[in-house]
C-alpha cells in the first residue's frame, strides 16, 4: 500500500483501476452481448447490388460507439513502428466514432498528447502510449475514464495501420481534398520522404499516408487533428459514391486480415449503412485541454491536461 496517502485517495484510485480494467474487458468481451443490437439477417454480407447506402446491411437499433486507433507501424503485427523515433508500435492518431442510426455521425478527436496517469503510475504519461503499453483495451479504458464514457463503452475498436489506409485510399479509386499548404519532410534514417502540393487534388494512398504524417513545425499536432479530420470527411463523401458503394463490400474484406479490430464484416457494412444515409454533415470536435504541462522533449508533444472546465458533454 502506498505511504502518503489518505483512504479517500487510496479508495479513488481503486475506483479509477477498476474502471478503467472493466472498459477494457468490456470492450474486448462484449461480443455476444452487443450481438444483440444487429438483427440476425446481418450475420452475413448480402448478395443483393449494393447500389444504395440502405442496402450495405440492416442498421443497429441503437447508437454504437467506436475506437478508431491510427498505428504508426506499417502493417498489422509490424514488431516496430517505422516512423521517428524508432521502437514499438504508438497510437499516432485516436478518435472516438459514435454511428447513431437516427442521427449524424459523431467524431471526437482524441490529442495523442492528453496527460493520463495510470493506476500504479508515479507520472503522467501520453495517451498516444497507452497501445504499445497494455493494446486497444488499456486505450479503451483510459479513453472511457476522460470521456466518462457508459459502461461497456466503446462498443467497438479498430486498429488501422498504415499500409491498411493506403489500401482503404487505393481501393476507392483516390479521394479528392485540398491541403492547406505544400508539405516538404526527409527523414533520411527510415528513409521517408513527404512531397505533396497544397490545393485541391485527387490523392491516392501513398499521399493520404504523406498527409496524416505531416507535423508542422509550429502548430504540430492540433494541425494534424485538423487533416485527420478533413480525411475523415472525405473518405465518407468518397464511399458514398454509388460506383464506391458497390465494391466495399469487397473492399471491406480485402481489409479484414490487415487491420485489428472486433467488428464483423457485416457489423462494419450496417455502420456504414447507416452513415452514408445521413444527409447531415459530420460533427467533429476535439477533445479540450489545458496549455502544455512542462516543454515538450525533441520528437515529441508536451504533455496536456484535459481541461475540464471547457469540456463539454459528447456526443453533442
Amino acid at each position: 500500500m502506498a505511504a502518503g496517502r489518505s483512504p479517500q485517495q487510496r479508495s479513488a484510485r481503486r475506483r479509477a483501476a477498476v474502471r478503467l480494467l472493466a472498459a477494457g474487458l468490456g470492450l474486448l468481451g462484449g461480443m455476444t452481448l452487443l450481438g444483440l443490437v444487429w438483427p440476425p439477417s446481418d450475420r452475413a454480407v448480402r448478395d443483393q447490388d449494393t447500389t444504395t447506402a440502405a442496402a450495405l446491411g440492416d442498421l443497429p437499433n441503437r447508437p454504437i460507439t467506436v475506437l478508431l486507433i491510427g498505428s504508426d507501424a506499417d502493417r498489422r503485427g509490424a514488431p516496430t513502428n517505422q516512423a521517428a523515433p524508432p521502437g514499438p508500435a504508438n497510437s499516432d492518431a485516436l478518435m472516438l466514432v459514435q454511428v447513431d442510426p437516427q442521427g449524424p455521425l459523431q467524431v471526437l478527436s482524441l490529442p495523442v498528447e492528453t496527460a493520463v496517469r495510470l493506476p500504479g503510475d508515479k507520472q503522467p504519461v501520453a495517451l498516444g502510449s497507452l497501445y504499445r503499453r497494455g493494446g486497444p483495451a488499456l486505450v479503451a479504458g483510459a479513453v472511457a475514464e476522460l470521456v466518462q464514457l457508459p459502461q461497456g463503452q466503446p462498443d467497438r475498436y479498430l486498429v488501422l495501420p498504415r499500409s491498411a489506409l493506403r489500401e482503404l485510399v487505393d481501393g476507392l479509386g483516390r479521394v479528392e481534398l485540398a491541403p492547406d499548404r505544400s508539405m516538404r519532410y526527409v527523414d533520411k534514417a527510415q528513409p521517408y520522404r513527404i512531397q505533396l502540393e497544397g490545393g485541391l487534388q485527387v490523392i491516392d494512398g501513398r499521399q493520404m499516408e504523406q498527409l496524416l504524417r505531416f507535423k508542422d513545425e509550429q502548430e504540430g499536432e492540433p494541425r494534424r487533428r485538423d487533416r485527420q479530420q478533413m480525411a475523415v470527411d472525405s473518405l465518407l463523401r468518397q464511399m458514398g459514391q454509388t460506383q464506391q458503394l458497390q465494391q466495399l463490400p469487397d473492399l471491406l474484406a480485402r481489409l479484414q486480415n490487415q487491420v485489428d479490430s472486433n467488428l464483423t464484416q457485416s457489423e462494419a457494412l450496417s455502420l456504414l449503412a447507416a452513415t452514408l444515409q445521413q444527409s447531415s454533415p459530420v460533427r467533429f470536435s476535439t477533445l479540450p485541454l489545458k496549455p502544455p504541462l512542462k516543454p515538450a522533449t525533441k520528437g515529441a508533444a508536451p504533455l496536456r491536461q484535459l481541461d475540464s472546465s471547457a469540456a463539454q458533454r459528447w456526443p453533442n
